[in-house]
């Protein structure tokens, strides 16, 4: 297993962003927009820098308000006639409390909003003024502001929002930095021992008949591979007692748009690849991954496999060989295995991201909240980390979802 680097924090000074440069926030005009087409162009154009997830992209964020019918909430500033800033939100009404909270829920990965490259870490007078004008737009609308895995730094600038994410998340990621090659990649792991299991494993399925690396570009094949990638999870989850998180149409819905949203370009909303058999199996596709790209980043958004076919031959992990391989030969700079830790993650990867969380009460009734928003975010982090727990509280909820 490789040694993993912990990604947690840097400074404005470690990347070249002088203090000169930054925008003076009191000068900033705050406002709440509910139309993204009105400001897609501005949108885009801060989505596209490396600073910014593709969770918070103008696709994945309409994708989700459409699959839910919800009502767009983005919160904007802006200096004179240039956007610095939008923070697309859902407003959701839960147990009497209106939370604000990013699109996506647990479907995202990395959240970071939208910053232009100039945006600075904010701390002092800048971190006053902006939360003030976060309670001045927000509280007709929410009673608190959530925002989850939010790293201290990504694609090398400091996190605006560090200052304000006060509580860890219980789940970190992991990324695989990816060379120029597939040796030069799998040399940052246990080489040998993985070529080994590789060859192993290719050995199994050509006795059988072959396999390839399956990508349909057509839209119609790509709906049918997440159609059955629905199946195989379902089937899986089934088979552990655990809930579902596929199983809601919403959900369905919103995976399926990013399908039809994902343009012939190298970044793509959902790009969905299969291991598909040759032989006396022809046509089997035994394990399903979907990805994401934006620019060198390429994300593995979730994965199945189907365990009644080679089992032996981990046609999961070889799935993730060949796009891995195929991801170096097309120039991507990493490969990110997504929140939760996992084995197989810490197997793969040589590098793991600490998220942390924001919850900013916006009204009085958001601070009466405050204690038992706390209260369960300690709780989650400690079931979290105790896995004989987790596994068990994840029965309880499958076997609750039942009745």
């Amino acid at each position: 297993m490789p040694r993993l680097s912990v990604r947690t924090d840097m400074d404005a000074e470690d990347i070249g962003l002088p203090g000169a440069v930054a925008p003076a926030l009191s000068s900033a005009v705050f406002d709440v927009v509910t139309s993204p087409a009105l400001i897609e162009a501005e949108w885009r154009s801060l989505e596209s820098l490396p600073r910014n997830s593709l969770d918070q992209s103008y696709d994945w964020c309409c994708a989700w308000w459409n699959a839910h019918a919800l009502s767009p909430v983005i919160l904007r500033a802006r200096l004179g006639q240039r956007t610095v800033m939008l923070l697309p939100l859902e407003i959701i009404s839960r147990y009497g409390l209106r939370t604000a909270r990013l699109p996506g829920e647990r479907f995202n990965n990395i959240n970071t909003g939208l910053f232009s490259a100039d945006f600075p870490a904010l701390d002092g007078d800048a971190l006053s003024t902006f939360t003030s004008a976060l309670c001045r737009c927000l509280s007709p609308l929410a009673d608190t502001l959530v925002l989850d895995c939010m790293p201290a730094a990504w694609g090398g600038a400091p996190s605006p929002l560090a200052g304000l994410a006060a509580t860890e998340n219980p789940n970190p990621s992991f990324q695989l930095p990816l060379l120029a090659t597939m040796d030069e990649t799998i040399a940052q792991l246990n080489a040998k021992t993985r070529r080994k299991r590789f060859r192993q494993q290719c050995r199994r399925l050509e006795a059988i008949g072959g396999f390839e690396h399956y990508c349909p570009a057509g839209r119609d094949e790509q709906h049918a591979l997440l159609d059955l990638f629905f199946q195989q999870k379902a089937e899986r989850f089934s088979g552990f007692g655990l809930p579902d998180v596929f199983q809601p149409p919403q959900v369905r819905r919103f995976l399926h748009d990013l399908i039809d949203r994902s343009g012939c370009g190298p970044d793509t909303a959902l790009t969905m690849h299969a291991l598909r058999l040759h032989g006396e199996h022809e046509g089997s596709l035994v394990a399903i991954s979907g990805l994401s790209r934006k620019g060198g980043h390429v994300l593995c958004q979730f994965g199945s496999i189907d365990d009644k076919l080679c089992a032996d031959a981990s046609p999961g992990e070889l799935l993730f060989w060949l796009m891995i391989e195929e991801a170096c030969l097309e120039g991507a700079s990493v490969f990110d295995f997504g929140v939760g830790d996992q084995p197989y993650k810490r197997s793969w990867c040589t590098q793991m991201t600490v998220t942390r969380d924001l919850v900013l009460p916006l009204t009085a009734k958001g601070r009466m909240a405050m204690p038992a928003i706390q209260g369960l975010g300690s709780l989650r982090l400690a079931i979290k980390r105790q896995p004989k727990l987790y596994a068990l509280v994840q029965k309880f909820r499958a076997l609750l979802r039942r009745s």
